[in-house]
């Protein structure tokens, strides 16, 4: 199991694949596995990097000390451990946050930055929400409850119509056994509460966004007035999960991208 040993933490990562690097950045409550639809798509064409952030998956101990700027550190020190000089970053949703921040900080480390379903934007609705669904979880409802009240707001509306995929990925979801616990969860909250956005002006490295034109925690017609001249693609069919509706559209759009590099 290969961990990073550093600032107090052990900080779990998998890498895979052959070719220039590329790391992925989770968002908020999810890990290395989250990438699960993307890999055999990037596997080919990359060495893909994917660290469990603080607070998530096998990194311990879960509540050490996080925020924006810890999780930037930790994929910046994972990028100098494994000497991959700049890597490619992509980032969905708050990862995208933490690619940011990463680029901006280290920009020694980073490449290129791809923001899946993120924008320098802070949406207090949004804390508003993770907050509600938080207190689900800690009430006396049933485990599943609060990942119902979740989905609408992560996949785009397709899914509903295929019979039993909710159910599946309810139960896969429950099923995990590094799934982030309800106290982790709390503690990253607590990071992502405190994230105040960067100006795009302080990132020097190339970017572009991939949006989902059907999400509804950061909708492409607000993330696109953030962006400025950011190249940005707003995919069709696609929610918040970006990268889970539309595997096969932010697989080519990462790889055009970073072929002209």
């Amino acid at each position: 199991m290969p961990t990073l040993e550093h600032d107090h933490i052990a900080l779990h990562y998998e890498v895979s694949g052959d070719g220039p690097p590329l790391m992925l950045i989770a968002g908020m409550m999810s890990d290395s596995v989250s990438w699960a639809p993307l890999l055999p798509l990037l596997e080919p064409h990359f060495r893909v990097i994917r660290p469990d952030n603080r607070t998530t998956g096998r990194t311990t101990p879960w509540n050490a000390e996080a925020s924006i700027d810890k999780f930037a550190l930790d994929c910046a020190a994972l990028v100098d451990r494994l000497s991959l000089g700049r890597a490619h970053v992509l980032g969905h949703s708050m990862g995208g946050m933490i690619g940011m921040r990463m680029a901006k900080s280290f920009p020694e480390t980073v490449q290129s930055l791809t923001l899946a379903a993120a924008a320098p934007l802070r949406l207090e609705r949004n804390v508003q929400l993770f907050k509600t669904l938080l207190a689900i979880r800690q009430s006396n409802a049933a485990p599943a409850t609060w990942l119902h009240a979740l989905y609408p707001w992560l996949f785009a509306p397709a899914i509903y119509e295929t019979k039993g995929a909710i159910a599946q990925a309810t139960a896969a979801a429950l099923a995990y056994p590094y799934a982030q616990s309800a106290a982790a969860m709390a503690h990253q909250l607590a990071a992502l509460d405190g994230y105040r956005p960067d100006a795009l002006s302080d990132i020097a490295c190339p970017m572009q966004a991939l949006l989902g034109a059907d999400d509804l925690l950061v909708p492409a017609e607000l993330a696109q007035g953030t962006l400025g001249d950011v190249t940005t693609h707003v995919i069709e069919g696609a929610g918040h999960s970006v990268h889970w509706d539309q595997p096969e559209a932010v697989a080519a759009h990462l790889k055009t991208f970073t072929d002209t590099l």
